[in-house]
């Protein structure tokens, strides 16, 4: 049977309660009236309630005060203000201490229902995802994974399913995704959680030097090589092995990578005794690894022997929902970091970052809201706070740029593109439709290389 959810409907005008009550009740919910904030309080700290719906104008206990009350003794609880007196500073105000949203009287009952479902909907992903997290085990912290979207409850359901087992597993989705994350849920919440969890970068070791630090070299192997060393794969014996960027593995590394995948046994370099390994591998890629099998630079025998199971993180673009839970996630980091005392966001700077493209995904979000919080000058961020927004704002038309330069335009494109990425040359690279030494040359001739 269906739980009938409980709304606790706060307001000093009995005769606008008994209308709300017949109302709401109608819609399907459970209604608990309260005549003044004082009791709102109360009542809270008594039962458990799914909503709260609440004036802000009351005699003895505004709606403000009464919801600074309720957020102390349980934060989780939406609630919804009404107010006759519309203003931004009241709206800032109410959703700076954690009001769910914001309604002005006389009601407009279509845009109550609409906002009763979201919040019941926003609050039932919530309970689905922490289920959900609370299966994915207690040594991953499950707060690093922040979302309630469909999306990402269906990726959190898989990694709960699949975590257990031995599979090799492979991770898509963009740069900034998080993809280590995952990689981290499926290792911490399998039965190697015990043992040692190594990570590696592909694409930030050269060829020569990824042999050396996979499988390990023997003293004097090579120049420089003055003591032995364990690689990668003898390192997370017993445990998991995770391999960023494996599509950046060159052609002749992958040769090798396949044959210890297929013997579970390395060699070191410079030697010959054969080691076993004991390794679960987890891959992670944000390119087209069909396509590069179809242009000859990766492997197709390689490609299915890692692609048992695969994982795809959505982009943040089309999990927009999940943005404020983020936004407010990473300001809680960064304030506490910094030292400062940020209490939250204006809704009219919200509205701006939900509806950017975030082509670096969440790792550009976090930046953003990092520079924001280091920045502001504000107890709450507002638009000037995020540069990104006012950049959009001053964009110029398409028909004005016919006297601009083609060089500018080439130069601010790609130093756009490489901030988008966090810096990272190669994902720049692919989303301008370059090779990475291509970008190097651009780079140096604009004076920003060496």
């Amino acid at each position: 049977m269906k739980k009938v959810d409980t709304i606790l409907v706060v307001d000093d005008d009995s005769a606008h309660r008994t209308m709300l009550r017949a109302l709401i009740n109608g819609w399907g919910y459970r209604v608990v009236e309260a005549e003044d904030g004082a009791v709102a309080v109360e009542k809270v700290n008594q039962r458990p309630f799914d909503l709260i719906l609440m004036d802000i104008r009351m005699v003895n206990l505004s709606g403000i005060e009464a919801l600074e009350q309720i957020k102390a003794y349980n934060p989780a609880i939406p609630i919804i203000i009404m107010t006759a007196y519309s203003s931004i500073e009241t709206a800032v105000e109410a959703l700076k201490k954690g009001a769910y949203d914001y309604l002005t009287k006389p009601l407009d009952f279509d845009s109550l229902r609409l906002s009763l479902e979201r919040a019941m909907e926003h609050l039932e992903l919530k309970r689905e995802n922490q289920q959900l997290k609370d299966r994915l085990g207690k040594q991953f912290d499950p707060g690093s994974i922040i979302g309630s979207s469909p999306s990402m409850v269906g990726l959190l359901e898989t990694v709960a399913h699949v975590a257990p087992s031995e599979a090799t597993v492979m991770i898509t989705g963009e740069s900034g995704t998080g993809k280590e994350l995952i990689a981290g849920a499926v290792h911490y919440n399998s039965p190697r959680k015990n043992g040692p969890f190594i990570k590696i970068n592909c694409a930030a070791i050269t060829e020569t030097l990824l042999e050396s630090e996979l499988f390990g070299h023997e003293k004097g192997a090579f120049t420089g090589a003055d003591r032995k060393k364990e690689g990668r794969f003898r390192q997370a014996h017993g445990g998991s092995l995770f391999l960023d960027e494996v599509s950046e593995m060159p052609l002749t590394m992958q040769v090798k990578l396949l044959r210890v995948l297929q013997e579970r046994e390395v060699t070191r370099v410079g030697g010959e005794q054969v080691l076993p390994v004991d390794v679960r591998l987890i891959v992670a890629t944000n390119r087209d690894l069909p396509e590069l099998i179809r242009n000859g630079q990766f492997r197709e025998d390689l490609f299915y022997r890692l692609n048992v199971v695969t994982l795809k993180i959505p982009p943040l673009r089309s999990r927009r929902e999940d943005i404020p839970l983020l936004v407010q996630h990473f300001i809680e980091i960064f304030s506490e970091k910094n030292h400062k005392k940020q209490s939250g966001i204006a809704p009219a700077a919200m509205d701006h970052l939900i509806k950017h493209e975030w082509p670096g995904n969440v790792r550009e979000l976090m930046n953003a809201v990092e520079r924001g919080v280091v920045l502001s000058r504000n107890d709450y961020l507002n638009e000037e706070d995020f540069p990104i927004i006012r950049s959009e704002g001053d964009g110029a038309p398409a028909e004005r740029l016919v006297d601009v330069p083609l060089e500018q335009i080439e130069k601010t494109t790609i130093l756009n593109t490489l901030a988008s990425a966090d810096g990272n040359k190669s994902e720049a690279a692919r989303r301008l439709g370059i090779t990475r030494k291509t970008l190097h040359k651009k780079l140096k001739k604009y004076g920003m290389m060496p």
